[in-house]
Parts: C-alpha cells; sequence; structure tokens
C-alpha cells in the first residue's frame, strides 16, 4: 500500500507536469475571442487557483507544517503526501485556468528563434537543477534518507543564482514568442509568487540548517536574477 501510494503520486507529479507543457504550450497559444464579457472574474478566478496551490506550496514547506504533517501520516511519506497534494492542485491550475481575450505580443518568423531559445535555456537549467536535487526526491520517491547531511555547493546551476529552477521557469513562461493575455497572466501570476515564495523558503531552509545555508548564501549573492536580484 506504501509503494502504491508513493508511485501514484510520483505519477501524478509527471502528468502535472506533461499537462502544463500541453496547456502552457499549445492551449493556450491561441489568443482568446474577445466575448464583451469584463475580464476581472476569469483573473479573479486565475488568481484563487493559483494561490491555493502557491499557499500549499510555501506552507508545507515551512518546518512547523513538516512536524504536524508528519505526526498525522506515516513516517517517511511527508514527501510523497506534499507531492499527491502539489499535483492535484497544480493539474487544476492548468486544466482549469480561465482564458483572457487578446495579446501582448505575437512574433512569427525568425524573430521567434531567441524567444525559443529562452525557453530551451529553461528548460536546460531546470532539468541540470532537478538532476542535482534529485529527481526522484522531487517525485516523492526517494524520501527515506533523510540521515544525510545536506550540503548546499555552488555548482552547476546553483552557482549561477540560488534558485535556477525558479530561474528556469521564468524563462520558459516568459519565453513564449506567441504571448497571449491568458499566458501572460499565467506568467506574471506564477512569477510574482515565485518572488515572495523565496524569502519563505530561504528563511526555513536557514531554520532548519544554520550557517551550512547562510554560507551558501554567501557564494551566491543572486536569488532569482543574475546580477539584478
Amino acid at each position: 500500500m506504501r509503494t502504491a501510494f508513493v508511485w501514484v503520486g510520483a505519477t501524478l507529479f509527471a502528468v502535472s507536469l506533461v499537462s502544463f507543457a500541453i496547456v502552457y504550450g499549445y492551449a493556450l497559444r491561441v489568443p482568446a475571442p474577445a466575448t464583451g464579457e469584463p475580464a476581472w472574474p476569469a483573473l479573479l478566478i486565475n488568481v484563487a487557483m493559483f494561490s491555493a496551490f502557491a499557499l500549499h506550496h510555501s506552507i508545507m514547506a515551512r518546518t512547523g507544517a513538516k512536524a504536524w504533517i508528519g505526526r498525522i501520516i506515516s513516517p517517511g511519506l511527508e514527501r510523497s503526501a506534499y507531492v499527491w497534494i502539489a499535483s492535484v492542485l497544480f493539474l487544476a491550475v492548468c486544466w482549469l485556468w480561465q482564458p483572457i481575450p487578446g495579446s501582448a505580443w505575437m512574433i512569427t518568423g525568425s524573430l521567434a528563434w531567441p524567444m525559443y531559445g529562452l525557453q530551451i535555456a529553461g528548460l536546460i537549467l531546470t532539468e541540470r537543477a532537478a538532476a542535482i536535487i534529485g529527481v526522484w526526491e522531487l517525485a516523492g520517491v526517494r524520501q527515506a534518507d533523510l540521515q544525510r547531511p545536506v550540503d548546499f555547493k555552488a555548482t552547476g546551476p546553483f552557482a549561477l543564482v540560488r534558485h535556477p529552477i525558479y530561474l528556469g521557469w521564468v524563462l520558459i513562461v516568459f519565453g513564449a514568442p506567441a504571448m497571449t493575455h491568458t499566458r501572460l497572466v499565467f506568467a506574471v501570476i506564477s512569477t510574482a509568487y515565485l518572488v515572495a515564495a523565496i524569502a519563505w523558503e530561504e528563511a526555513s531552509l536557514v531554520e532548519a540548517f544554520g550557517d551550512r545555508y547562510r554560507i551558501y548564501q554567501q557564494q551566491v549573492r543572486w536569488r532569482l536574477l543574475p546580477w539584478i536580484w
């Protein structure tokens, strides 16, 4: 039963990523037609959906929340439970995202290639950072090895910024050559959350690992955007 719980959660994690690729990469690239209805109800729904996903992501990353979860579920399944909930919420975000009429920009032809380059760079950055962290750990499969010491090293993408997966996300969502308003809202809301979440996550890391993470912060100055912030 435990194994099934873990692997179903990992499957949901993979399905949520594929759903994002389908929805953001294809379904949202065509501008939504103008209907004459105000856009703010759809915008509020989108904000509410992503806020539910974001609040879970940030609150469950806190040490106190992890301790509370550890008291109500089987030991070693905390990460998998987190993955289950996050994946279901992200699936809802992807498939229930409300269309916003219009486009911010539509770049075609050879001018679109630099934009695709940004997205490819984002994918590579994300893949390399995920490989360092451990894909199976991110998916909730490998979570029992909690006794090994955590070593924060300024290597690979983690030498560029402290949150390279977030940087990869920003490049992917803003690198779309066909930036419909629906896509733009998704990009802006998700990036705004990432910027806000970094402070929460770094406070949690300092709380959990103390000087080990403070030294890493000194080694890698930039949080999200190299030479900017």
